[in-house]
């Protein structure tokens, strides 16, 4: 026979309430070591930081050497650099259309690019995901691409300067028409490198095609649609330095040629840098935005 022992609910309010130091001593817990600090890996910082010292000090020193032979006619670094303060410290001023800041010229080049790119992208991006999705479509245009495609930007500027009408509008076009085919490009061949798979699904679960653009391709392609806007930013903004050397106003493009028939050689070199700073910071940018948007699979 099995025996229950039954307790009463006295004994457990007792047990509940008795002091703490009748209860059996509490095993001390000690409170956890700090981790130990990681040691700095100097060599890991001195490769990062002095190959870009190297660099800069290597162009700088054959920048010297070339000023040095010159015999005066080249500005020296420190001579650029002196009229770099000048330059900048106050790139906003405004005296006339044909004198104006350096801050004026750089976001006049840049709102022609941003209106030819986006209208490039307006019509580039959906014409690419049409040629990638339909072949009759690729069929079509590819032959059209593959001609067009090699041909300088620079060569459609009469064009655009004999339709517009206008210096403004035809670098705008010029613009427009550099920036198109990467985005075309890159788009069409995003769609095309889609899985099959989910082709095949889409099918099965009878979507419609907007919903397939949506669902589907859209999600897929992003990535490489987001690489052909990196490299149709980076085209336009060389190419709108050379466009306004010819149409005149104002621009970076026009400032660098105006300071060349003013034989303002340090302002050139200022130029240059500046239009290669803006260049990296938009290269960086839409690098950052196509990570975000990549997957793990596509950047390994």
């Amino acid at each position: 026979m099995v025996s229950a022992v039954f307790h009463s609910p006295l004994e457990a309010v007792d047990t509940a309430s008795a002091p703490k130091s009748a209860a059996a001593p509490a095993s001390v817990h000690k409170a956890p070591e700090p981790a130990p600090r990681r040691p700095i890996n100097l060599a890991r910082f001195w490769m990062r930081v002095l190959p870009p010292l190297a660099g800069f000090g290597l162009l700088v020193l054959v920048w010297e050497l070339i000023a040095m032979r010159s015999g005066g006619g080249f500005p020296a670094p420190y001579e650029t650099w002196l009229q770099a303060v000048k330059v900048f410290s106050d790139p906003f001023y405004s005296n006339g259309p044909n004198d104006q800041g350096v801050g004026w010229n750089v976001l006049s080049s840049l709102q022609r690019v941003a209106l030819g790119f986006g209208l490039a992208a307006l019509v580039g991006i959906p014409a690419g995901f049409a040629i990638g999705r339909f072949e009759f479509l690729a069929r079509m245009f590819n032959p059209l691409i593959s001609l067009l495609r090699p041909v300088s930007p620079l060569a459609w500027l009469p064009i655009g300067l004999l339709v517009f009408k206008g210096a403004n509008p035809a670098a705008i076009w010029t613009i427009f028409i550099c920036s198109i085919w990467p985005m075309i490009i890159n788009t069409a061949v995003g769609v095309q490198r889609v899985p099959s798979d989910y082709m095949n699904v889409a099918r099965v679960l009878n979507l419609s095609e907007w919903k397939i653009l949506t669902k589907i391709l859209f999600p897929a392609v992003l990535p490489y649609m987001l690489t052909g806007v990196r490299l149709a930013v980076g085209t336009a903004w060389l190419v709108i330095v050379a466009a306004e050397m010819l149409t005149g106003g104002v621009g970076i493009g026009f400032w660098v040629w105006d300071e060349w028939n003013n034989l303002n050689v340090a302002n050139i070199i200022i130029a240059i840098f500046v239009i290669g700073i803006v260049g990296l910071i938009l290269e960086f940018a839409l690098i950052k935005i196509a990570t975000a948007f990549t997957f793990e699979e596509v950047k390994s």
